[in-house]
């Protein structure tokens, strides 16, 4: 029980705090609704269950670093139960004689979790400490070479220590507090390791132990008081921002689904990101909900290759510029410098490959690769600049409506002696195989296409190809920023693809899957698009298709396109295929989800990569070699002729076949086909 000064002392200091926490959160408010766009508050009840999984159960946090996410979560679920004990000693420091839940069952469970919990938030916490400022892992830095807001490299370290500090005297105060309690009123069974404590306290003064409990309730509660003024410019109002991240983010049918921009109405002047205030509110809220824990730089394989760029550095320099331009924002103010200036460097926005491993590691929800690509559209549509090896893509997505150039009317070229009707030839067809510029025109992708072709007919299958109506899907195009190209690629495909009115699409390429069925939407086309290898499984498991292995002694491991299986969740469909014809697979470290990028995507096959260590296409290449397998299987045509390329120039062995082939080779099929392109 606080003594009457004590209490209008700590009621004075909280009506204080209170204000200015207010006043900050206004300010918070009022900065990411400087965004563009609003949050959709009607999911938010659909959510509940999810948010409450993910924040009390820490579920994506232990996607990685299993024994550091274990100590965080012993600090987390402290903190958390800690809102329950921080209500009881507050009401117990007020109230004579009031114990919170009682000295019933349901009181001693709760002061049995308090005693538990606290010790292991103790524990987690030095432990967390140790890493940082002792042991100090590679993964928590950033490379000199990448921009990073001049406070940030020791701002983290110093955030880091005040919040361990805060942490240890909150926790380690209320503690204190409960053994010097239970000193003067007896041992508790239901809080074991306070009574450990506090018998050796028992023949201590009274008058010492009521002055330890009241230096324990102050050091937790008043603890909180002298933080809460700090906590809305650091690292941990994640504690705050990251359920409301999850909460209200936007609804997307895939991480990689892009917000359609509109060139009809003439009243918009910018296009893309400019400024801090053109990227979406959640685009700043990521920057609030952040933690810092690099896990998105661990995965990024720009980052992982030696490249400069680095989404962590992207999400903290946004929100130290946010610490220091909070009040000009909410004022309604126009942010004083550019994203490049302060957030990235051009050189690092080229070289992200839009694989989305950022966005599905984070365990906050943050979408740093939407922020670079609204970066990249603003220089493309407002400044004209971009890497000069994309004009020539530009080039032909403009004039042949493909990045090769290929003229329309010879996109059907490689099909000749082969049995592949057109639309027209087929209006009734049961699948529309949408073919897909590589396939279509490299001599390599080439390849997959015949043998496809192939197994369809071999299944008895009723197909049709649109032939020389067919359209690049812009995917290039839109993740490169040049999102006018891609608006008019689309209005042409989907008015095309509507008159066709496909009963199902099938494609050999993720990127075509992934704009055909998550991005034309916006656009008024609604399709039901699968990838070859669902199509293949369900033809070998209904009967249609019948192929068997010929080289068993022969191990094969299998690399995952990005937009297949991270980006739409096409992970077991080509395992079942490969599995279903009796093949072991010998699974690469990073895979399904988890997989690395081949260094194709977000455009980077129409560029030089950025400077580096290595491609990224070789660090993929080099993981497959090591598995040990002879074939490395692939599901992509850009992935196929990226890692061709790599093991072409290292010289590996390692014999790099889409699945479609090596079902192929199974079957008499290939041996029949008399004009298979050479590689």
């Amino acid at each position: 029980m606080l003594t009457v000064p004590e209490r209008v002392l700590f009621s004075l200091a909280s009506l204080l705090v209170a204000i200015l926490a207010v006043r900050a959160a206004n300010k918070i408010i009022k900065t990411i609704d400087r965004g563009v766009g609003k949050p959709d508050w009607k999911r938010v009840p659909s959510r509940i269950k999810d948010v409450f999984l993910k924040t009390f159960f820490l579920i994506p946090v232990f996607r990685m670093r299993l024994l550091p996410s274990g100590f965080h979560a012993m600090v987390a679920w402290g903190f958390i139960y800690y809102f329950l004990v921080n209500l009881g000693d507050v009401l117990e420091g007020f109230i004579t004689d009031f114990r919170l839940f009682g000295d019933g069952l349901v009181g001693n469970i709760y002061r049995l979790g308090a005693d538990i919990l606290t010790i292991m938030a103790l524990m987690g916490m030095v432990a967390l400490l140790v890493r940082r400022f002792v042991i100090r892992p590679a993964y928590l830095t950033i490379r000199q070479e990448t921009l990073l807001h001049p406070k940030a490299r020791i701002g983290i370290r110093r955030d880091s220590l005040i919040v361990g500090i805060f942490i240890l005297l909150h926790v380690g105060g209320r503690f204190s507090g409960s053994i010097f309690q239970l000193a003067l009123e007896g041992m508790d069974p239901w809080q074991p390791f306070a009574s450990a404590v506090a018998g050796l306290l028992a023949n201590s003064e009274p008058s010492s132990l009521i002055l330890g409990r009241h230096l324990g309730w102050w050091a937790a509660l008043g603890g909180i008081l002298a933080f809460v003024p700090y906590f809305p410019t650091s690292k941990h109002i994640h504690l705050i921002m990251a359920p409301l991240n999850y909460l209200l983010r936007p609804e997307r049918l895939s991480m990689g689904e892009l917000t359609a921009l509109d060139f009809e109405d003439e009243s918009i002047e910018q296009f893309g990101a400019e400024r801090l205030e053109h990227l979406s509110w959640s685009g700043i809220m990521d920057a609030y909900a952040c933690i810092m824990c690099n896990r998105c730089q661990d995965v990024c394989p720009a980052y992982e290759t030696g490249k400069v760029l680095s989404p962590a550095a992207l999400e903290i320099n946004k929100r130290y510029f946010l610490n220091q331009e909070w009040g000009r924002l909410a004022a309604g103010e126009n942010s004083s410098q550019k994203l490049t200036d302060f957030a990235i460097t051009p050189e690092a926005i080229w070289a992200c490959t839009a694989c989305g491993a950022c966005v599905d590691i984070c365990p906050v929800g943050n979408e740093p690769m939407r922020d670079i690509l609204e970066i990249r559209r603003h220089l493309v549509l407002m400044e004209n600049a971009f890497p000069e090896e994309l004009q020539t893509a530009y080039r032909g997505m403009e004039r042949a409506a493909n990045p090769w150039n290929l003229a329309p009317e010879e996109r059907l070229k490689w099909a000749e002696g082969e049995n592949v009707p057109t639309i027209a030839q087929n209006p009734d067809a049961d699948i529309l195989w949408w073919v897909g510029c590589a396939p279509a025109t490299d001599p390599r992708a080439q390849k997959t296409a015949i043998a496809f072709a192939k197994l369809l007919n071999k299944a008895g299958v009723n197909f049709a190809v649109l032939g020389d109506q067919e359209r690049c899907t812009g995917d290039s195009a839109r993740r490169s920023g040049n999102e006018y190209l891609f608006y008019e690629l689309a209005q042409e495909n989907v008015q095309r693809l509507n008159d066709v009115a496909p009963k199902r699409i099938v494609t050999t390429c993720p990127h075509c899957l992934h704009t055909l069925k998550n991005e034309y939407p916006a656009f008024g086309g609604e399709y039901d698009v699968i990838h070859h290898t669902q199509l293949l499984e369900e033809l070998i498991s209904n009967g249609q298709l019948d192929v068997e292995r010929k080289n068993h002694t022969e191990t094969i491991t299998f690399h995952d396109p990005c937009f297949l299986g991270r980006q739409n969740g096409v992970i077991d469909s080509p395992r079942h295929t490969l599995i279903q014809i009796g093949t072991e697979i010998q699974e690469l470290e990073r895979s399904g989800s988890n997989s690395f990028c081949c260094g194709a995507g977000g455009a980077q096959m129409w560029k030089e990569e950025e400077q580096g260590d290595e491609r990224v296409s070789a660090n993929r290449l080099r993981e497959a070699v090591d598995s040990g397998a002879d074939t490395l299987a692939v599901a992509c045509p850009f992935c196929m002729i990226m890692l061709n390329d790599a093991a072409n120039a290292s010289g590996d062995l390692i014999k790099v076949q889409d699945i479609v082939e090596i079902l192929a080779e199974g079957s008499e099929i290939a041996e029949k086909s008399t004009h298979l392109p050479e590689t």
